[in-house]
């Protein structure tokens, strides 16, 4: 292979193609966003030519999907890891309180540790894909919207949610963590110091766990 061919494949011979152009739109949009991942840079970081990513993705929006899925995958994860490291001290009320606070606070810091993947998550028309109701796979794990959901059914089953105030509690607990992420990561409380910020994580969750 000669010219600026040289060294780039038409076929992949090693592993799985479609996962290394997933793994190169995760790491575009790591670094810029859901604007940075772009199939024809996807296909150069696999070392294949363009064409050969077809069969996988047919279209720079079918890889810019699957990248939003990983995101957001990723931000369950976060919040799952976080979850699992509150400890249980016997009293269901607190625990449940705990829980909320756990996935706000994990959703807010995976923002502000992962800005580019967490802008990917919920780029455009995307973001639909989040939405309550929507039918999952079988044995898929949950969302974080699904997590935020779990976590105020379970402050009602404690008693630290009346259950005429749950229903669509999950749209305004959302709507305050994601707003205060995009602030803090592309807003004007992108200046705040470290200690600013976790300032009004904790107060926006006292407001978030009051309110509701």
């Amino acid at each position: 292979m000669t010219g600026n061919r040289r060294g780039v494949r038409s076929t992949y011979r090693h592993g799985d193609l479609r996962r290394a152009l997933l793994d190169a739109g995760i790491a575009l949009a790591r670094d810029g966003g859901p604007d940075a991942v772009v199939l024809r840079e996807a296909t150069r970081r696999a070392g294949v030519v363009p064409n050969a990513a077809y069969r996988h993705f047919a279209s720079r929006d079918e890889l810019l999907q699957a990248v939003r899925s990983e995101a957001l995958a990723a931000l369950a994860a976060a919040m799952v890891s976080e979850l699992r490291r509150l400890p249980d001290t016997g009293d269901p009320a607190a625990f449940a309180r705990a829980n909320l606070r756990a996935i706000g606070a994990a959703y807010i810091a995976f923002a502000q540790r992962e800005p580019g993947l967490f802008r990917t998550a919920f780029a455009g028309s995307a973001a639909a894909a989040a939405k309550p109701g929507e039918a999952r796979p079988v044995n898929a794990a949950p969302g974080p919207f699904e997590l935020l959901g779990a976590a105020l059914d379970l402050n009602v089953r404690a008693g630290t949610l009346r259950p005429e105030r749950r229903p669509g509690a999950e749209f305004l607990a959302w709507s305050g963590v994601h707003g205060l992420s995009m602030l803090v990561i592309d807003g004007p409380l992108r200046r705040l110091t470290r200690s600013d910020r976790a300032a009004v994580t904790a107060a926006l969750l006292d407001m978030v766990e009051k309110g509701l």
